[in-house]
């Protein structure tokens, strides 16, 4: 990551822990973990370049506190905005994009996919290793079957797990990650109703978000339809970064 990379960035880079990283996800709601089509809307522009990761030991910077923002209980990971890209989101925000995506035909569950939701409804979780052992597949096509759930919704990650190698039992970054359903995670006891910290609601437009907070209970369930999922998205990306390009605001939310 290069210094440049926070030329104009509407941020002021803030993420150099593990707390003060799950602090901007809860601040944003939405994010991804990347740089994206929306310049400064990432947890890596948030995070001043000594403190990302460069590969060494005490360098891991966001690649290894994402551990501990996902085992905080009400933090949702995994690779469901951007294409299929990282992305974190608060419970609220992630029951709308849920409620959007799963209205969609292309986002329904197929063939194998179908064969991966039945196996969690029983075992409750999965690896990619136990991936391709159920499927027999190769690694790569078990990676694009996961991430393709994960667009859709309807896998997230359950948790990851540091792995420590060789003698001395060092880590240098490498995570075993096991996929979950949603709704095993954040069901009716999920509480996560206030609106972000900081947060304005000054969008101007057919939706509230006043009222988004108070029509919504913990949970992943939501009272609204699936375009107001959409527009109450679309609205909430524009108020963080400024960006009215629906274009862009759909390359983000797929």
């Amino acid at each position: 990551m290069s210094i440049g990379r926070h030329a104009g960035n509407r941020f002021t880079p803030t993420v150099v822990s593990a707390e003060s990283m799950y602090d901007a996800i809860q601040k944003q709601g939405l994010i991804p973990f990347f740089e994206n089509v929306i310049p400064g809307y990432s947890i890596e522009e948030l995070t001043p370049p000594q403190y990302w990761f460069d590969g060494e030991e005490d360098g891991l910077g966001p690649w290894d506190w994402k551990i501990d923002c996902l085992r905080s209980g009400d933090i949702v990971y995994g690779k469901f905005l951007c294409g299929g890209k990282a992305s974190f989101s608060t419970v609220s925000w992630y029951r709308e994009l849920r409620n959007y995506r799963q209205s969609l035909p292309k986002y329904q569950p197929v063939g194998p996919q179908s064969v991966i939701m039945d196996y969690l409804a029983t075992h409750g979780s999965i690896t990619i290793k136990e991936v391709r052992h159920l499927l027999g597949i190769k690694k790569s096509a078990a990676d694009a079957l996961m991430t393709r759930l994960q667009m859709q919704c309807r896998v997230v990650l359950g948790d990851l797990t540091r792995v420590y190698n060789g003698q001395d039992l060092s880590y240098k970054g490498w995570q075993v990650a096991s996929f979950c359903r949603p709704e095993d995670l954040f069901g009716a006891g999920a509480e996560d109703t206030h609106p972000p910290k900081g947060f304005t609601n000054s969008v101007s437009g057919a939706f509230s978000f006043a009222s988004f907070f108070e029509d919504t209970g913990g949970g992943l369930e939501t009272s609204h339809s699936p375009e107001e999922s959409l527009e109450l998205l679309m609205a909430h990306i524009t108020e963080l970064t400024g960006c009215t390009d629906r274009r862009l605001l759909l390359k983000i939310l797929g």
